[in-house]
């Protein structure tokens, strides 16, 4: 290949899923495509790099509330309630409602403290 598509491809290797999906767009714009018609595995192929990139750039995260032990559900209700601010009712109900998801679109370190809190309570808790 000619050093000017090498450079397009390696170009093309950092987009995110997003800039990807925006970029074909673009092209079938552009030239009065349709990229659905194209048939074999080269879509897919260029299309697993970019999904990984996107996974290892994740910036938000999501609290989840997996399981928790009987005789811990009391300390684990004023974690949920400090983490998430809500009422007695509506934490109880959270809580007793394990595994569900406790706060969305966390930042990693926020997400990460919200963790240990929980689990420093008895229950445990993951990061999606």
């Amino acid at each position: 290949m000619s050093e000017k598509i090498d450079q397009i491809v390696e170009d093309l290797k950092t987009l995110t899923l997003l800039e990807a999906s925006e970029l074909v767009s673009k092209i079938e714009e552009t030239f009065g495509v349709d990229a659905s018609a194209a048939v074999g595995g080269g879509v897919i192929m260029a299309a697993a790099p970019v999904a990984e990139e996107a996974v290892e750039e994740q910036t938000e995260f999501d609290l989840m509330l997996d399981e928790v032990p009987a005789d811990k559900k009391i300390a684990v209700l004023k974690v949920v309630r400090g983490l998430t601010g809500l009422g007695l009712k509506e934490a109880k109900e959270l809580v007793e409602a394990a595994p569900t998801k406790v706060q969305t679109g966390l930042a990693k370190d926020a997400a990460e403290e919200g963790k240990k809190q929980i689990e420093a309570a008895g229950a445990k808790a993951s990061l999606k």
